[in-house]
């Protein structure tokens, strides 16, 4: 059978998959384009008239990536084998030409979508010339990878988290893993790392969502009495920045950092502040995020740090605010927007952080520091061990240590218990290095984060998970670089010349809260309405006249609860589990083929669901605001005598 190029209809089959890739995949688009027409792969016409193509393997064979005979009928007999039931991603590996892409494309259900690895833009540039895929790519359900680009990954991927969290399967197109097996494995592990970290973040974010809410909430009168972080913009533009974590890799460099104070800036998270201030090293910046009361205990006791300038999100927890002794900027909260309103409430912020060392980052940046210097940054177990000597969880292991249970022994239970979800990564020193699922999460951020930098970041743990974006170097070799000459005191008179209290905003603060409770009580009697109709509803089913009279009523009171945005939105922030509820319950009735009346039946028990829970989280918000007016008014109390 001879060859040919692209067919004749090749250029105008081409441009009309192209056209509707511009809208949306621009950067993928211009690669495709750039892929001249005598640079497309040589086709094959096939007995049902389609396109096939053959490709060399690695082991020196070749192979059709679709059948001679048919290669839709070939591709409708593959896809048909895949699954559809509870997943809403499905990632392929290899695109060939794109028949089985479109097949399985046919067959999701709801708002499914499919996510292609394929190496070569040549061969996306020769399907497009032979398959119609317009459909597909104009639905906005189909995402082309390309490269091992983890910064493009997060990017493409971010709006389809909660779909991914509900479910992924990995499908692999068979003469794809043959020409490019090895392609094709790496971007398997990339998304899976992808799909950890989507997980985890989601997770995070919903179980948290209550207790970040209440700390927002009891920081409110620091919120609205101290300055936002303006003062900082660019302040130490061209400066090195130095991120001291807390990792085990930290104890190695103690000693240069107490050479580094005053030749760069030094900003630590608030798990390494202990260990610095025993050696002596008082670092200018500390960063604090973590919502337990228990972050206090990395404060207590430690004294001289009337000059540390803390930046912390509002979330953090109050125990730790309450009783700062130094300047304290707060970041910008959405949530204490709502609450407070725009004149109280907006402010400058910066993106959240998934730890104080991200967050280090994200003000390393803001204040113009480059080069910006990791240490401390392990992300994984390095030595087998968990934590620099000297934090505060050594200070709690202390009873329970005897010659048969050191320290390291403490250490290495601490990662063992781990075990289902411990990884491997390679090190920065060569070779790999355990770390767990989170811990991958969090380096994955980085990765991300680092990528979109314009400064320089050195890694200068030496030690722990290679971080992708960065420079890895010796602490010692990065100063000797970077931090030679002695910092500017002047870049410091910001904080003589601030004022960190005002305490005038606190009473229309208190104000504003008062009205929101007023709103709340107005949302819990909406609900007890709404559900009282939903169960009138359920008897109804089997009267459809009835059953559309009383519609009317619901599309009423949906209406009056679009009128209650702010409130339904200052729930929403506190009980994101019921949101990701509603989401799923919709997806999953979307993708399910039941008659109508059953539809009904599901659609009420899920409406039900969802306003119980708003109804009930407006009560756990109103406890929350409450206990939050009572620190405002105190304040008040204790301001006025």
């Amino acid at each position: 059978m001879t060859t040919s190029a692209a067919p004749a209809v090749g250029n105008a089959m081409f441009v009309h998959n192209l056209r509707a890739l511009w809208a949306v995949d621009p950067e993928l688009a211009l690669r495709v384009d750039a892929v001249a027409d005598d640079e497309r792969l040589p086709v094959e016409p096939t007995r049902s008239g389609a396109w096939t193509v053959q490709l060399p393997t690695p082991a020196g064979q070749s192979v059709y990536l679709h059948s001679r005979h048919d290669p839709e009928l070939e591709a409708q007999r593959l896809v048909a084998k895949v699954p559809l039931e509870e997943k809403f991603c499905f990632v392929v590996s290899g695109f060939g030409l794109g028949y089985h892409v479109r097949a399985l494309f046919r067959r999701l259900r709801g708002d499914a979508f499919i996510l292609c690895t394929e190496p070569s833009v040549r061969l996306l540039a020769t399907a497009f010339a032979c398959v119609d895929l317009a459909e597909v790519i104009a639905s906005k359900r189909l995402v082309i990878l390309v490269d091992h680009d983890k910064a493009r990954l997060h990017e493409r991927l971010h709006a389809y988290n909660t779909l991914i969290m509900l479910g992924a399967r990995f499908v692999a197109h068979p003469p794809s893993m043959q020409v490019a097996g090895e392609a094709q494995q790496a971007f398997q592990r990339l998304i899976a790392e992808y799909v950890t970290y989507a997980r985890m973040s989601l997770l995070t974010l919903v179980s948290n969502a209550q207790i970040t809410c209440r700390n927002i909430a009891m920081n409110l009168r620091t919120y609205v009495s101290t300055p936002p972080i303006d003062v900082l913009k660019d302040r130490f533009a061209g400066v090195p920045g130095i991120l001291i974590s807390a990792g085990p890799s930290l104890a190695r460099n103690l000693d240069l950092l107490a050479e580094a104070k005053g030749r760069a800036v030094l900003i630590a998270v608030q798990t390494a502040l202990k260990p610095l201030m025993q050696r002596g090293i008082v670092p200018d910046f500390v960063t604090s995020l973590d919502f337990h009361e228990m972050s206090r205990k990395f404060l207590e006791g430690v004294e001289g740090l009337e000059a540390v300038h803390l930046v912390a999100e509002p979330k953090a927890t109050w125990h730790v605010l309450d009783h700062y002794p130094g300047p304290i900027s707060l970041l910008h909260s959405g949530w204490a927007t709502l609450l407070l309103g725009e004149e109280l409430g907006n402010r400058g912020g910066l993106r959240a952080g998934a730890t104080v060392a991200h967050l280090a980052l994200y003000v390393a940046q803001y204040m113009g520091c480059n080069p910006i210097i990791m240490v401390g940054q392990d992300l994984a177990f390095t030595g087998h061990v968990f934590y620099v000597p000297g934090v505060e969880i050594h200070r709690a292991w202390r009873g329970e240590l005897n010659r048969f249970q050191t320290i390291e022994m403490k250490e290495w239970e601490r990662i063992a218990r781990n075990r289902p979800i411990l990884r491997t990564v390679p090190a920065a020193a060569g070779g790999t290095v355990y770390t767990d699922e989170l811990l991958l999460t969090y380096l994955e951020q980085f990765e991300k984060d680092i990528a979109g930098m314009p400064q320089t970041v050195i890694n200068a743990t030496e030690g722990g998970a290679a971080i992708r974006g960065t420079q890895p170097m010796t602490l010692r070799e990065a100063l000797d670089r970077c931090a030679r000459e002695p910092l500017d005191p002047a870049r410091f008179a910001y904080r003589a010349q601030t004022r960190w209290h005002d305490d005038s905003r606190r009473v229309p603060a208190a104000g504003q809260l008062r009205e929101r409770l007023s709103e709340l009580d107005e949302m819990s009697k909406l609900c007890t309405e709404f559900m009282d109709l939903l169960h009138e509803l359920e008897g109804l089913i089997t009267d459809p006249a009835r059953f559309n009279r009383r519609l009317v009523r619901v599309d009423e009171l949906r209406s009056k609860v679009q009128q209650s945005t702010r409130a339904y939105h200052i729930i929403n922030s506190a009980t994101q589990m019921i949101e990701l509820r509603r989401f799923s319950a919709d997806r999953r009735l979307a993708a399910d083929e039941v008659d109508e009346p059953a539809r009904a039946k599901r659609q009420i028990a899920r409406d039900l669901q969802f306003v119980s829970g708003v109804r009930d989280g407006a009560a756990q918000v109103r406890e929350i605001l409450n206990n939050a007016l009572a620190r405002l008014e105190a304040a008040e109390v204790s301001a006025c005598r």
